[in-house]
Formats: structure tokens, C-alpha cells, sequence
């Protein structure tokens, strides 16, 4: 499909600007291609500033700031979804009565891609930044002789996109050319849309299935939430064709029923190999990202090589520094208490532990239990989900172990400072979401610890 053609002259709504980038990226590309485009955003202009200032030379889009109308979704060739849109927002309701497509920006990028482009997607509760993240890294280190297609042809240029970037997904379609690789993030919202356009990836990656985001897929009952959530998840490979591939880590594959798939477990990564990732739970994204590279015949050597000098993502139970012989690990992405556990467990004993943030109506009960396992002292911010695990669950509170309650995030690492000996760790594990009167999000969050981490002496 000519995607230059399919734009030009187009009526778009685009539903959810925001301030992260991709919203941003999507406008300029679609109203650079001759969209006439209406952007909507429930924040107000005040709130959109820096975003608004980016689009201000186009003269194609118009903009319904503060709210959204319902005649902003009649009358359109297609909406064009942000990720996180409610399940039943009464404007795609809207839309779909009126039988109007709904795009989303990596979905929308696959359908129009050339033809021999080869997507590989990664999805999964935890473990798809990090899997992402190394697939590409061995894919892009490995010279373009060494990378086999499925035919056995050579494949061309690698990029990647989806979460792991800031940048939209759809601006790709001006680079990419076949026989190259594009290695997408997904998350469930993103995934939607590709339920939508009925596609996967060539190349399937489905790391982990745990509980999270049960309060956008809120339902009659817990299992019926999960239920709603998996269901998305499963984009990521319900619509493969004959020849694709499907990699599903172990936990993953307790709930994924495929015939085809290919079950990747940590004891697959060869004992030999030294990976400078902590943890069990990261040998298990090891072993995704290499049953993946399998797929494109890269030599063992290759993709060992790859594994060894991978150093993870920021963010993820990533080394800080040592400040007084204390060991300080920023895992701002860790907004659920699965992945709170797994850090813990990665790095042992004498943890002095902070952590809170914005309920997801999540059970803490198994963090409640491995925490005394692992740390020394918690640190709590004070936020609606840090107040809720304090009072459903009953920290033990004594001398041996004491936990703290602290308005910023500040204090928070100045108490654990506090408490620390030489030879402890600190971690910031927040458990929770970050969004509340402190963060845009969790990567703004990590920004913040780091820079506070920076400033001590």
C-alpha cells in the first residue's frame, strides 16, 4: 500500500496528545503527509504547552482542548487511539456507530509498513523492555551477513519502537525499506489495535501474564478483569500466519495454549555465559531474547557476545553508585509488587526498601510477606496505594524492623541514608504507578531519584 497516498487528503481525529512524545510525533507526521487533522485532549492548553508549541506552523489541524466532542468522532476517515483510552469511552463507542475505523500508532504502522518488513513485538507484564531492549541490541551488533530471514534471506536495517522509545511508532513508515527488522514494545493498550487491524508480529515474543492494570479492566470479578487484560495480550500472536514464530517465556506458557509456541525457560541460557543482569526473573528474559535471535540463524558466538555486553535499560533494578559503601538501585519501573519481588530476590539480604505510589487496586499480600525476607527497613511515600498496603496488611513494626512514612521522595532517600550501614543496599522499588501530585509518570519519578541519588555525599 502506497502510504504516502493513503494519508493525503485524510479526515483524522487524533484522540490524546499529551506530553510524552508519541502523540506529538503522530500529529507532525500526519499533518506533514496532508491529513486534515483534529487533535483532541482532555488537558487544557495550559496543561499542553510545550506540546502545542511543536504544531504550531501546521495549518491542518484544529484542536478541541480540555474535553472531547462526540461530533469530533462522526464524519472521519479514521481515529487515531493513544494507548490507555478507556475500555468504554463513549467517543470510540461513538465512532464505531458510525462506522468509523480506530487506528493506533504501532497497529497502523504495521498495516502500512512495505511489503517484506519484518516485525518482531514484545509483550508480557514484566520482562518486555528488557527482552526488547537485548533482541535489539543482538540483532543490530550482529553484522547484516549474519542475520538470516525466515527464506534465508539477508536482512537489511534494525530499529526499534513501540514503549522502548519515546518516539511514535508511525513516523517509521519514512525509514524503513524490506528486509528490515522493526523490534516493537507492546504493551496491552497498544495491542488493541492490532486486534483491530486483526495482525501480530511476524515475531512473537510473550514474556510474562501477572496481574496488572485491573483497574482499567475493571469487570464483574477479579477473574473477569483478567480475563479482559490477557485478552488483549493476546494480539501479540492471535493472528500469525503459517510460518511465524512464537516465543513465550515459562511463566507466559502456563496461559498461552498455541501449538506452535516455543517455550523459553531460564536454564536455556547456557551456565557459562555471564550476563551483568541480576536475577532469575532476567535469566528468563535472557532466554526469550535468545530463542528470538534463534529465528534469525545468528550465530551462538554472536548473540553470547551480545548477552555479555548487554548492561539493562534504565530504570530497571539499575546500579546507581555507592555513597558511603551503600549500594543504591534505581527499579522505578517496578509499579507492580511481582516485579518489587523479583528485585528483591535479585539482590538478597540487608535491603533498605523504598517504595510506594498511586494504588492500581493490585494484592500486596505476597510483597507484604517476602519484604521481612529481604529488607532491614521500608521507606514508604506517602501516596493512595502506600496508605492502603499500611492499613490492609499490618507491616510488622519493631526495632528489628522498623518502616518510615515520608512525604517526598526526598526525604525518603535522605531516611534511608539514614538507616543504611556500609555493606547494605537501598533500593527504590515503588510497587505502585507513579502518577499523583509528584510524577507525569515513571519515568519522571526515576528522573527524580536519580538526580536526589546524584546530590548525596
Amino acid at each position: 500500500m502506497d502510504w504516502k497516498r493513503f494519508f493525503r487528503g485524510k479526515k483524522v481525529t487524533l484522540m490524546g496528545l499529551g506530553l510524552l512524545g508519541r502523540g506529538i510525533g503522530d500529529a507532525v507526521f500526519l499533518a506533514e503527509h496532508g491529513a486534515e487533522l483534529i487533535v483532541t485532549d482532555l488537558k487544557p492548553s495550559t496543561a499542553l504547552g510545550s506540546s502545542l508549541k511543536k504544531l504550531r506552523k501546521y495549518k491542518n489541524i484544529r484542536y478541541t482542548l480540555g474535553e472531547h466532542k462526540l461530533e469530533d468522532f462522526r464524519n472521519r476517515d479514521f481515529i487515531l487511539k493513544a494507548a490507555g483510552v478507556p475500555l468504554d469511552s463513549p467517543y470510540i463507542a461513538e465512532a464505531r456507530k458510525n462506522k468509523i475505523p480506530i487506528e493506533m500508532d504501532a497497529s497502523l504502522f504495521a498495516k502500512l509498513m512495505p511489503k517484506g518488513v519484518l516485525l518482531v513485538g514484545v509483550t508480557g507484564t514484566r520482562g518486555k523492555s528488557t527482552t526488547t531492549a537485548l533482541i535489539y541490541e543482538i540483532l543490530s551488533s550482529s553484522p547484516p551477513r549474519l542475520r538470516r530471514g525466515a527464506e534465508g534471506g539477508v536482512v537489511g536495517s534494525v530499529f526499534k519502537a513501540g514503549n522502548l522509545v519515546p518516539e511514535a511508532t508511525l513516523p517509521l513508515l519514512k525509514k524503513v525499506k524490506s528486509g528490515d527488522i522493526v523490534v516493537l514494545e507492546l504493551d496491552s493498550w497498544q495491542l488493541q489495535g492490532f486486534h483491530d487491524a486483526k495482525i501480530s508480529p511476524q515475531v512473537a515474543v510473550f514474556t510474562t501474564f501477572l496481574d496488572d492494570h485491573l483497574s482499567y479492566y475493571r469487570s464483574t470479578s477479579l477473574t473477569a478483569s483478567r480475563e479482559k487484560y490477557f485478552a488483549d495480550k493476546t494480539a501479540i500472536f492471535k493472528y500469525q500466519k503459517k510460518n511465524d514464530v512464537l516465543v513465550v517465556g515459562e511463566q507466559a506458557s502456563l496461559f498461552v495454549s498455541s501449538q506452535k509456541k516455543i517455550v523459553a525457560r531460564s536454564v536455556d541460557v547456557p551456565k557459562e555465559w555471564e550476563s551483568k543482569l541480576l536475577g532469575e526473573h532476567n535469566r528468563e528474559n535472557i532466554a526469550c531474547a535468545i530463542a528470538a535471535a534463534r529465528h534469525f540463524k545468528i550465530p551462538e558466538l554472536a548473540i553470547r557476545k551480545a548477552v555479555e555486553l548487554f548492561k539493562g535499560i534504565s530504570g530497571r533494578l539499575e546500579y546507581l553508585r555507592t555513597v558511603r559503601g551503600i549500594k543504591i538501585y534505581n527499579d522505578t519501573n517496578a509499579t507492580t509488587p511481582d516485579a518489587t519481588i523479583a528485585a528483591l530476590r535479585a539482590l538478597g539480604k540487608d535491603i533498605v526498601l523504598i517504595c510506594g505510589g498511586t494504588d492500581k487496586g493490585l494484592d500486596m499480600s505476597k510483597l507484604v510477606a517476602e519484604i521481612p525476607n529481604h529488607c532491614k527497613a521500608v521507606v514508604f511515600l506517602k501516596e493512595s496505594g502506600t496508605e492502603k498496603l499500611i492499613i490492609n496488611f499490618q507491616f510488622p513494626i519493631s526495632n528489628q524492623f522498623p518502616i518510615f512514612k515520608k512525604e517526598t521522595l526526598k526525604e525518603c532517600v535522605e531516611e534511608a541514608m539514614k538507616i543504611a550501614k556500609k555493606g547494605d543496599l537501598i533500593l527504590f522499588s515503588p510497587s505502585f504507578a507513579s502518577f499523583g501530585k509528584w510524577f507525569k509518570n515513571e519515568y519522571d519519578r526515576g528522573a527524580q531519584f536519580v538526580k536526589i541519588v546524584k546530590c548525596l555525599k
